[in-house]
């Protein structure tokens, strides 16, 4: 049986979808495309699906070919015959589609998220549960000490830097070289809740996170890549809020944490669909080694991590349920129950 495993993924980007226009209309402000520098919607979209083409289809030729002229067109029609059958390609294409719209949702949401709450902040009240969880110590304060502030700040700003072409990077993955069809079903609609899930928690607790509430608790820390970033979204905010700057967005939002429900997310699915333990470590170390920066930097309170934490785990387990994936042992273990024609589900 093939499950439609695509129905919430659509639906999940249709919803951002309605309510980034409904937003646009009722404030008159128009949508934008924050990450323009490969051209217009249009013409993107089937780049991004040409270039999970050609990223598949090159380097496989190239190697297995041993760079023979005469045998790279068979090689590459063999691959096209046995991976790029009609299964493959509606996932690669509704994926990207999915989360291209989702993900432009997504900031153009938060970009309002200004105009249409106000100036009401909640940092305080998680700032104060910081300082009561820490026994009235600042949780920045204590991990610079602990881990320093010299070349260690330029390790933490690397690995949270990662995550921007870490997102793209891990859905083309899964997308184009999950051997199981329904694996990458799995990964594409939980990465649409999570960042359709993380949009809604910008609304229902608005914040803007310590390192732009409390600044000065983070000049002990050299200039790196992070907090340049941060210094850059600052500007963006000033440019939307008070110069009106066509074009601009604002990306200021602090409760709840993406860069942890993301990479938790990409731990889950490297530990439940791949068998690789080297695999298993490295992005379950990039995961601890974010959540301490986001804290080290002053990006999020320990609040927002906890709730990217649970954004995480809900967005995987329904994931995984649309996609038609079986929970073991507890949920420490999965397998698919959907049958696809390159791997078929034996009747039980």
């Amino acid at each position: 049986m093939h499950r439609p495993a695509y129905a919430l993924l659509v639906g999940v980007a249709a919803l951002m979808g309605a309510l980034a226009v409904a937003a646009s209309i009722t404030l008159d402000r128009p949508l934008v495309d924050p990450e323009g520098f490969l051209g217009p919607s249009w013409l993107r979209l089937p780049l991004l699906v040409l270039g999970a083409f050609l990223l598949d289809l090159l380097p496989r030729t190239l190697w297995k070919s041993r760079f023979k002229p005469a045998a790279m067109l068979p090689v590459a029609r063999e691959r096209v015959r046995t991976h790029w059958n009609r299964e493959r390609i509606t996932l690669v294409v509704l994926g990207l589609v999915c989360f291209y719209i989702t993900y432009v949702c997504y900031r153009n949401l938060k970009s309002f998220l200004p105009f249409i709450m106000g100036e009401d902040k909640y940092d305080r009240e998680l700032h104060l549960i910081d300082r009561t969880l820490m026994f009235g110590h600042e949780p920045a304060t204590i991990l610079h000490t602990v881990l320093g502030t010299g070349i260690q700040a330029h390790f933490f700003s690397t690995i949270y830097l990662w995550f921007l072409p870490l997102v793209p990077l891990a859905l083309a993955a899964w997308l184009v070289w999950s051997r199981n069809i329904t694996f990458g079903y799995w990964f594409a609609t939980s990465q649409c809740l999570a960042w359709t899930l993380g949009t809604a928690s910008y609304y229902a607790l608005p914040t803007l996170g310590p390192g732009f509430q409390y600044s000065y608790l983070y000049t002990d820390l050299p200039d790196t890549g992070s907090s340049a970033l941060m210094e850059a979204l600052s500007y963006g905010r000033s440019n939307v809020l008070r110069e009106g700057v066509e074009g601009a967005v604002q990306s200021v939002a602090g409760f709840a944490s993406l860069h942890t429900a993301i990479t938790l997310l990409v731990a889950l699915m490297v530990q439940y669909t791949l068998r690789n333990r080297i695999l298993h470590i490295v992005f379950w170390a990039n995961f601890a080694i974010t959540v301490i920066a986001t804290l080290y930097f002053g990006w999020h309170y320990i609040a927002d991590d906890l709730a990217g934490v649970v954004i995480a785990l809900f967005s995987f387990w329904l994931g995984g349920l649309a996609s038609g994936q079986k929970f073991d042992r507890h949920g420490l273990a999965s397998h698919p129950t959907s049958t696809t024609s390159q791997v078929p589900v034996d009747a039980d």
